[in-house]
Formats: structure tokens, sequence, C-alpha cells
């Protein structure tokens, strides 16, 4: 890269950095808040659904205006709407107030997000892109694991005041980005050819379309393990502090583990994983770690023994994540930009759904959700192989078929 490249995606780095900071301080004490204010499971499911609902919704909106506006200043107004939920998250314990300072803190993500990529895409060559996304996307890891850091020193302070100090520095990231980020290719700004959300298929539609399309049951698997990974993150932090009595900063420890693993999961195991074995006995594999995870959460009857179920749990969904991207995209061929996005759909609505039912069950018997997420990943399973036996026997009977699925789940 060219110092000036350099020069742009340290400063993206550095923005998005302190941004994601903010939230991994938060996330730890979530759950002594609420049992603080007399609310149990199905808030602690709402709070995370919430925000996720609001990116769904807004981000294809967040994209439009990325192209219209440019990235600089969506950027911006998504770290001002996120600092301001922040703020007004921690002014109130009036439970719709804070449902509502989530919204705006999900649709500034929503604006957020796709700027950020954009501004990626932006200032890098096809051939540096993946070097440039990569370094953006390390950059968020190491915030979602110094913000618990940072809450593991906070033991002494009232228990909202992490919220605050999570508005302060995401308003820290609006105040670096305006006095050093620039505009990425201000040439982009107000371009003539971007698309009206109008002229746009619907969700609905996009859904009806994606049951007929050659990667159908990799979307229902990326719906599955969404709904299952945030339902487990919902509550984890409800079962640490209701059944073993962890403090905030076992909690906060935890986090910390479960982004160090993910990161290094991500980095070195994926890749030498799907080259040995291939994507579909990868994602059968670790559909059944996942199981047995969730199994196992449900003997659980130490923080220890809880603690390193909760591990198994991330590690394997580090790895069916990008497996299934990968295995979308290569099973889209010609519309991977149309798979990749009902990827995203599938996964977003995963992630209102998982937390809103794993919160209900909660308050019911905290068993329940564990039973859940274990029946919904048996029937995965049971439909992941049977789709790969499929697959492969009508491999077996077309020759050219046979090449193609060798290229796409062989070494």
């Amino acid at each position: 890269m060219s110092s000036s490249q350099r020069k742009k995606i340290s400063i993206l780095m550095i923005t998005i950095f302190i941004a994601i900071t903010s939230f991994g301080i938060t996330g730890p004490v979530i759950p002594a808040y609420l049992e603080s204010i007399n609310q149990g499971g199905m808030a602690s499911g709402m709070i995370i659904a919430i925000f996720a609902g609001a990116q769904l919704l807004f981000a294809p909106l967040g994209g439009k205006w990325t192209d219209q506006f440019g990235r600089r200043k969506m950027i911006i107004i998504g770290l001002m709407l996120i600092t301001a939920g922040g703020f007004l998250f921690y002014s109130t314990d009036v439970l719709w107030i804070l449902y509502a300072a989530r919204v705006i803190g999900g649709i500034g993500d929503a604006f957020l997000i796709p700027a950020v990529f954009a501004y990626t895409a932006d200032i890098t060559t096809p051939e540096q892109r993946a070097k440039g996304t990569g370094l953006v996307t390390a950059s968020m890891s190491m915030g979602l694991v110094a913000g618990p850091a940072i809450m593991l020193f906070m033991s002494d302070f009232d228990v909202k005041a992490p919220f605050l100090l999570s508005a302060f520095i995401t308003l820290s990231a609006v105040l670096f980005s305006v006095a050093f980020l620039k505009e990425s290719d201000p040439l982009r700004t107000g371009q003539a050819n971007v698309r009206d959300l109008a002229d746009e298929e619907s969700m609905s539609k996009k859904i009806a379309r994606s049951t007929k399309m050659p990667y159908f049951i990799p979307l229902v698997i990326t719906f599955v393990m969404s709904f299952g990974l945030i339902a487990y993150e919902s509550i984890f932090g409800l079962v640490l502090n209701d059944e073993f009595n962890a403090s905030v900063q076992d909690i906060a420890l935890m986090c910390i583990a479960i982004q160090g693993v993910s990161v290094l999961t991500q980095l070195f195991a994926v890749e030498r994983l799907i080259r040995r074995f291939g994507e579909v006995p990868v994602l059968i594999a670790f559909l059944g770690v996942a199981s047995a995870g969730f199994l196992l959460a449900l003997i659980a009857d130490t923080y220890a023994m809880f603690f390193a179920v909760t591990l198994i749990i991330f590690m394997a969904m580090s790895i069916l994540r990008p497996v299934l991207n990968i295995l979308v995209s290569k099973l889209a061929k010609g519309e991977v930009g149309f798979a990749m996005g009902l990827s995203t759909s599938f996964m977003g609505i995963g992630n209102v759904i998982g937390p809103i039912s794993a919160g209900l069950l909660y308050d019911i018997n905290l068993v329940f959700p564990f039973l859940l997420g274990l029946i919904m990943l048996a029937v995965t399973i049971s439909i992941t192989a049977a789709w790969h036996i499929s697959r492969s026997k009508k491999a077996a009977e077309m020759p050219e078929e046979a090449l193609s699925f060798k290229a796409e789940s062989a070494v």
C-alpha cells in the first residue's frame, strides 16, 4: 500500500477500534444492571434483539446513503447515533426508554458498518482488498477484547458507570473521525446510479426466491447458527450471574476469552480445515461440536465447566460462520452479491428471534433455551447430512456436476 493508503486505513482502524471498544465495555455488565432494575431474561433478550432488528431494517438504507452521501458522512452520522443512544441508555432506568436507546444505537450501527467496509473498498485495489478488510476486521476484534479488559478495572464503580464511559468513548470516536478521517473518494458522493429502495425486491420476495436456490440449505443453517449463538450470548451472562454468582469481572474475563478464541480460530484453523476436509464435512462436524456444547451446558454445575463449555460453543460458531459464507459464495455461481445479501438477512432474522425466544424461555426455566438450541442444531445436522448425501449422489451420476462438487468441497 502507498503511504496515503496506509494513513487512511490506519485512521479508519483507530476509529472503528474506539467504537467497538465501547460495545465491549457494556456487554459484561448488562446482566447485573438488568438484575438491579428487577428485569430478567426477556429484557436481556430484547436488549439484544431490538438492536439487531434496527440493524436489519436500516442496513439497506445505510448502504444506499453510503453511496449517495459519502462514506465519511455516514461513518460520522452512525457514530453520532450510537453516542446518542449510549447517553440515553445511561440517563434512565425506564425499560421502554432503554429499548428506544437500543433502537437508536442499532440504526447508528446500520449506517456505520456498510460505510466502513465501503470506505475500505474505496482506498484499496482489488488485490489489496482482502488485506484491507482483514485489517479492519482485526481492529473490530481487538475492540471486542479491549472493552471487557477495561471493564475489569471498574469493579469499584456504580453498575451503570460503564454505560456512561462507553458513551464518552464513542463520542471520542466521533471527534476523532471529524478531525482526521477524510472522504475516501469525493467523486462517488451523489453518484447518479444509486438505486432507489423501491426498485429493489422486498425481503419476503428474496427469501421466497432463495428456496429454489442451490444454497438454500446453507442459508437455513446460517439462520440456525445465528439464532443459537445470539440466543446463547443473550443468556450466558444471566446464567453466570444467577447460577454461579459470578461477578461482572468474571463475565468480562469470559468475554475476553471468547473473543480471543474466536480470533485465533479464524486466523489459524478455518483455512486449514477447509483445505483438508472441504466445507460440508467441516460444517457437519462443527454443528456436532456446537450441539455437544449445548448438551454439556445443560449439565454444567460449576463456573469452570460452564466457562469451558461456552468457549467450545463459540469456537465452533467461529468456524461455522466463515465456512457458511464460503459455501454460499461458491454455490451462488454468478449472483454472489444477491446470495451474500440473503445470508446477511437470514443471519439478521436469527439475531432478532433468537434472543427473544431465549429470554422468554429463560424466565420460565433456565434449561429451556439450551434444550431449544440443542433440538434446532440436531435437526440442522440431519438436514445438512441428507443434503450432502443427495448432492454426492447427483455428482456421482453426472460427471460435470461431480467435477463442480469436488471443486467446491474437496481439498
